[in-house]
């Protein structure tokens, strides 16, 4: 985004309007009034708040089992043995764990594809962590494992759904989905606990 539109009094303000613009959903004028609000601040809020981004963006990592973002090679969810490491939740991103977390119906652990195909996007089965998810259920063979795949209802969402169950199908292991508590063309991230808590409890076997 480009900070021209305002005459600045200091390039440093301009340029950290600029990078706070960068956000998506955040206008120039949003912008400026975060950085104005970050300069009104004791400089210890502030580098706190810039600490913890720079640590976000350096030290971040992705859970090698599970592709869900982690402070280290296996998220806390992947090691923790409490969990069943048997029944799997398929899901788009890191906000939809987060989501279906909040219900505390669901005691398996995850597995985080990136993305849904969308042809119209340019993202492809390749794209996602597809290769990953079968690789994993390699390791699992022979043992009950269940798919559960908790992608949105939209029409991506089903055709993602309906492309995982083609490739995990023939190794036999178990694909359910979730209950149709949530509707056609619903986002997880905005389905309220109570409804994905129902529909994670209530999941049918996948049906073509």
């Amino acid at each position: 985004m480009s900070a021209d539109k305002y005459n600045y009094p200091s390039k440093l303000l301009a340029d950290a309007v600029e990078a706070i613009g960068s956000l998506p959903g955040v206008g120039q004028r949003s912008a400026l009034r975060l950085a104005l609000h970050l300069l009104r601040q004791p400089k210890d809020n502030v580098h706190h708040f810039t600490d913890a981004i720079s640590a976000l963006a350096d030290d971040a990592r992705y859970c090698r089992e599970c592709m869900m973002i982690s402070d280290g090679d296996v998220c806390s969810i992947c090691s923790d043995q409490r969990r069943d490491h048997r029944l799997i939740c398929v899901v788009e991103s890191v906000r939809d764990v987060m989501s279906i977390e909040a219900t505390g119906q669901f005691h398996g652990v995850y597995h985080v594809l990136g993305g849904i195909i969308s042809p119209i996007a340019g993202i492809g089965p390749s794209d996602l962590t597809i290769k990953q998810l079968l690789e994993r259920l390699e390791r699992l063979k022979g043992q009950d494992v269940e798919v559960l795949l908790a992608l949105s209802g939209d029409v991506e969402g089903e055709t993602t759904s309906f492309y995982l169950y083609r490739q995990i199908a023939p190794t036999g292991v178990r694909v359910s989905t979730l209950a149709r508590g949530i509707g056609f063309g619903d986002d997880l991230e905005y389905t309220d606990s109570l409804t994905l808590g129902r529909a994670i409890a209530g999941r049918q076997p996948f049906k073509v």
